[in-house]
């Protein structure tokens, strides 16, 4: 999967103590920063840190609030709720002053690589890299962070910019578009926050303490909380597990462990380029996939140990291991994942050091895939590359096996995101919440409507506003198309998105089978999912009369010979596009599920002489790309389904 900010993945998870340092001069939290939106009509929480046990008091325009410092020099101070407006100053006496910051509405947007996906690369880029500067539109993208436990505060302080030609282009699309569309009708200054990271799931954004209520992730979420308190303790345990698999599946493994040393010696290994080995011009590897040792040296001098900083590998397919002087460094799981990897101290010689890595691939090109720079990042950002060809050890072929990431290793990851992209700005005013996820969750539908559920509840509960609108973008269609009825993980999923909202009175669910692309997972026309979230909003955040979505399905009955599939939130009637009739119906008896056609009739859709003996249910657009065409008079497609006959 392509990556909008590309994704740096490995198991060298960086860590930090889980509190702001003490300042003497009292400060903002990093969230806090010139050009930031408060919202409005509600108390407004600020909070810092300060020298232990001061007073601290906070000014917003006229308003003003006071609070004391406890004994780390963390202080949180309430300022009164105050309608839209601005600009003002915020400040903290003694310290810090915050230029240009507005009262309005706040929105977080998280999620994917859709959610990710710029606005300069959407379909609609021109115009909106054209559009004049509206200073009461901002931003603030949160830099990708994976941390073992809860940071108190972001790692720097957080950009907001105005939305302006020369800005936007870096914004999250989906967000921008429906931020936009706000901003025109709510006429309220607007501030939106993207914390989002391509290829993760949805278990990455959740907090360590809703994760442990799931018994099947208990021991998950207790690993990573011990690689944030001991993490060569936590290492040397996974370690343990990966050479149990290794045993378990290879049996030259354990004689294969000498490969990592850096003494041993490989000089009859052959040679092999920087590339997939697949393509590297090796008859015996054009078709291999299974396991491949690969070494390859970095020479360097006593002022560049002094400034070792990462490995850089690039993405590698798939799952990795890697070792630098016999010294395990990280490891990943993703072929499309770039791997770095921060090596500890004393890692690093004067001289050769040898890079050593155990690669299980072969299926997407097998080892260094892509064309990347590869070597060991410095701290001023210079790369020393590596030293001559690579040389590569053929091992045993190995298909259709995986190994299970460690639980802190991105994008794979359980809580980490949550605690280092969400942690940070906890209590920060929101008016609501936008998601697009779920395609690298596909094929897990069972769990996912829980998890969808306890992520809703979890973060509502980070940001102290138990009703928090929480709208869903479902997934759109991308994959090949269905010429019969099948199974689908997407479809599946879907559903589970469909339920996990339906369950909730304050959320809402953007549906989008019509606006995507089945040969590209990130489709660009992500203008009618931001406006499609915008229309959400005006009901469900904002009171606005009106339907919150388009069709669908109320219920499925029998009448006579016919089906008849009944709807709900119709706009003007259905109708279909490009034909009499409406096409993707199912009508199935078990699982046996047939193609049946179907005809729209008001807020009803009729299957003609479907109710045959043994039909069970009724599925409408049930595949991974489906072609559809049933819309309402707001031009909204139908909901996807699946359905039991009452």
């Amino acid at each position: 999967m392509a990556m909008w900010r590309m994704l740096m993945a490995g198991s060298a998870l960086a860590l930090v103590v889980p509190a702001m340092a003490q300042e003497a001069t009292p400060r903002f939290a990093h969230i806090f920063a010139d050009h930031a939106v408060l919202q409005r009509d509600r108390p407004i929480a600020v909070w810092g840190q300060g020298a232990p046990n001061t007073a601290v008091t906070v000014r917003l325009g006229q308003q003003s609030a006071t609070a004391t410092a406890d004994a780390q020099g963390r202080w949180r101070a309430t300022l009164p709720a105050q309608p839209a407006g601005g600009p003002y100053t915020l400040t903290v006496d003694g310290g810090q002053a915050l230029r240009d910051i507005m009262v309005g509405d706040v929105f977080l947007c998280g999620g994917q690589s859709n959610m990710e996906f710029m606005v300069k690369q959407s379909t609609n880029a021109w115009g909106a890299l054209q559009t004049p500067a509206d200073p009461d539109l901002r931003y603030a993208t949160i830099p990708d962070t994976s941390r073992a436990q809860p940071l108190a505060d972001l790692e720097a302080p957080a950009k907001w910019q105005r939305v302006g030609p020369e800005t936007v282009g870096d914004a999250s699309a989906v967000c921008y578009y429906m931020a936009r569309a706000l901003r025109q009708s709510e006429k309220v200054p607007i501030g939106f926050i993207n914390a989002e990271w391509g290829g993760t799931r949805i278990e990455s954004w959740i907090s360590p303490a809703s994760l442990a209520t799931i018994p099947r992730l208990k021991d998950g979420i207790a690993a990573v909380d011990l690689y944030g308190r001991d993490p060569a303790r936590a290492l040397a345990q996974d370690g343990a597990r990966r050479e149990a698999w290794w045993k378990a599946h290879d049996p030259a493994a354990a004689r294969q462990a000498a490969f990592r040393r850096a003494d041993f010696d490989d000089s009859k290994w052959a040679t092999i380029p920087t590339s997939a080995w697949k393509d590297a011009g090796v008859p015996a590897l054009a078709a291999f996939e299974g396991v491949m040792w690969l070494r390859g040296t970095i020479d360097l001098t006593a002022e560049q140990v002094a400034a070792a900083k990462t490995l850089q590998l690039g993405p590698i397919d798939q799952y990795e291991e890697s070792w630098v002087n016999g010294r395990y460094v990280g490891g990943g799981s993703v072929n499309w994942a770039w791997r770095h990897y921060d090596a500890p101290v004393g890692t690093w010689k004067v001289g050769p050091n040898v890079v050593a890595m155990r690669v299980l691939g072969g299926a997407n090109g097998g080892g260094l895939t892509g064309a990347a720079p590869r070597g060991l990042e410095l701290a001023d950002g210079t790369l020393v590359p590596f030293a001559g060809p690579w040389r590569f050890y053929q091992g045993r072929a190995l298909t259709g096996e995986k190994i299970a990431p460690a639980p802190w290793d991105v994008p794979n990851s359980l809580a980490t995101l949550h605690n280092g992209m969400i942690a940070p700005f906890a209590g920060y005013g929101l008016k609501l919440a936008a998601w697009y996820q779920g395609e690298s969750n596909a094929g897990e539908a069972s769990i996912y409507r829980e998890l969808m559920t306890l992520l809703m509840a979890d973060w509502r509960r980070t940001f102290a506003a138990p009703e928090l609108p929480f709208f869903v973008v479902q997934l759109t269609s991308y994959g090949k198309p269905s010429t019969a009825p099948v199974q689908s993980g997407w479809a599946e999923l879907r559903e589970a998105q469909a339920q996990a909202v339906a369950q909730d009175a304050h959320a809402g669910l953007a549906v989008t089978l019509d606006v995507g692309d089945r040969f590209d997972i990130h489709p660009t026309q992500k203008t009618v999912v931001g406006e499609r979230l915008a229309r959400l909003a005006r009901v469900i955040a904002y009171g606005q009369p009106g339907l919150r979505s388009g069709p669908e399905v109320a219920g499925v009955s029998r009448s006579g010979s016919d089906l008849v599939v009944r709807y709900r939130n119709v706009t003007g009637g259905l109708h279909t596009y490009s034909a009499g009739q409406a096409i993707g119906f199912e009508a199935c008896a078990g699982d046996a599920c047939r193609y049946v056609p179907a005809e729209a009739r008001g807020d009803t859709v009729v299957l003609p002489g479907a109710n045959a003996a043994g039909v069970t249910k009724v599925r409408y657009a049930w595949s991974d790309a489906p072609f559809t065409n049933l819309f309402d008079g707001a031009d909204l497609p139908a909901a996807a389904f699946e359905r039991g006959v009452e």
